[in-house]
């Protein structure tokens, strides 16, 4: 195992991997009989990639020349990959060629620094929709932080926030009253957990009148708002990465996201790339206080 702990593979850039291949070391006794995969974007904060059973080691070489090939059941998107030797050849040392199968993807990127926000702008007063879908993976370096926000003046409101290092969506579908509790339109529901640990996550929320679907990585819950109210209503925009104003009765005030977002959607608009062409329905806000 002193001749090779680990061999690290630097992909130049982060690609969707979607297989890996190993052979052990030409001409010779030395091979890799089971491995562990880890990734990383840093090359410094390493994980490990466990397939849907849930199994972390890969099964390898029983010969020199042979190529054993895995595909993974879910792609991962990363910058470095590292093969962990966990068994090898009784008859040699440790041999290991590898290769990586996969594609390069187009990604919108926003670092968020715990002092700002992007704020999408409606064309009109208000937006009530029957349907949303949000899509958006993140990486944080904080536990606690605002990813979506938005609210109307009737007391309707969506905020997708880090919780402890958990993912918690809130919705509100309905009027609100201020003298007693929100509206028996209101849901929570939280996924995921340690979330804060530098990696990428990926988010999906669907929602269609009271139906709501949440995905954090492969794990979903499915829930319904109760009350009257199917559609949801948002003033003059949404913000990603914190609240911009005190929140209306009903809202969760907390702090401002810290890290990047990564091909966030709205409803099927990009808001990253319409950020980074600075169209005018977008814009950054600094926050104080933070």
């Amino acid at each position: 195992m002193d001749r090779l702990r680990w061999l690290q593979v630097d992909l130049r850039e982060r690609v969707e991997v979607t297989a890996v291949a190993t052979q052990g070391r030409f001409g010779s006794s030395d091979w890799v009989s089971s491995y562990a995969l880890l990734y990383s974007d840093t090359g410094r904060a390493w994980k490990q990639y466990r397939q849907e059973d849930s199994t972390g080691t890969f099964s390898g070489n029983t010969n020199a020349d042979g190529v054993i090939q895995n595909k993974l059941s879910h792609p991962i998107r990363t910058r470095y990959l590292r093969f962990l030797p966990q068994d090898w050849s009784a008859e040699g040392w440790i041999g290991l060629r590898v290769e990586v199968y996969g594609c390069s993807y187009k990604s919108d990127v926003a670092d968020f620094d715990g002092r700002s926000s992007l704020l999408y702008r409606f064309n009109q007063k208000s937006m009530s929709t029957v349907k949303d879908v949000i899509s958006l993976q993140f990486k944080s370096q904080r536990a606690d932080g605002v990813l979506v926000h938005g609210e109307g003046q009737r007391g309707d409101y969506i905020t997708l926030e880090l919780h402890r290092g958990s993912l918690a969506l809130h919705i509100n579908l309905g009027m609100y009253d201020a003298k007693l509790h929100p509206s028996s339109g209101h849901v929570s529901v939280s996924l995921g957990s340690l979330l804060d640990d530098q990696h990428w996550h990926s988010v999906l929320i669907e929602r269609f009148n009271k139906q709501i679907n949440f995905t954090v990585d492969r794990l979903t819950r499915h829930v319904r708002t109760g009350g009257l109210g199917d559609s949801l209503e948002v003033d003059y925009e949404l913000s990603f990465g914190g609240i911009p104003l005190p929140g209306k009765p009903g809202t969760f005030l907390r702090k401002n996201f810290h890290g990047c977002m990564e091909n966030l959607y709205y409803n099927g608009v990009n808001v990253i790339d319409l950020a980074k062409r600075k169209k005018p329905q977008i814009y950054k806000l600094l926050h104080s206080g933070y």
